[in-house]
């Protein structure tokens, strides 16, 4: 027969461990859920100026700007996708 002291500490490892292991299943659970989520919208297609190719891309509330390779910011707005501003950067 076991001390009540060792049979206590068995029962209490053996609990921790049982709430580790649910803990860690949560965490990749909430991870998984997280990175299946819906990004921010985007249009299909992104109409830039003949022979720019885009270098960059940022997605702001309501707006997206695309770098250029001509060192410009073209910014569109999120809903129409219209230009709404185009901004030269150096030379």
């Amino acid at each position: 027969m076991e001390p009540a002291n060792l049979r206590f500490l068995r029962l209490l490892v053996t609990a921790l461990t049982s709430v580790m292991m649910v803990g860690l299943v949560v965490v990749v659970a909430l991870i998984v859920i997280r990175l299946n989520a819906d990004g921010p919208t985007m249009p299909d297609q992104i109409v830039l100026p003949d022979g720019v190719s885009a270098t960059a891309l940022t997605i702001g509330q309501g707006w997206w700007a695309v770098v250029t390779d001509d060192n410009q910011i073209l910014i569109y707005d999120q809903l129409t996708g219209a230009l709404r501003q185009n901004v030269q950067i150096g030379q």
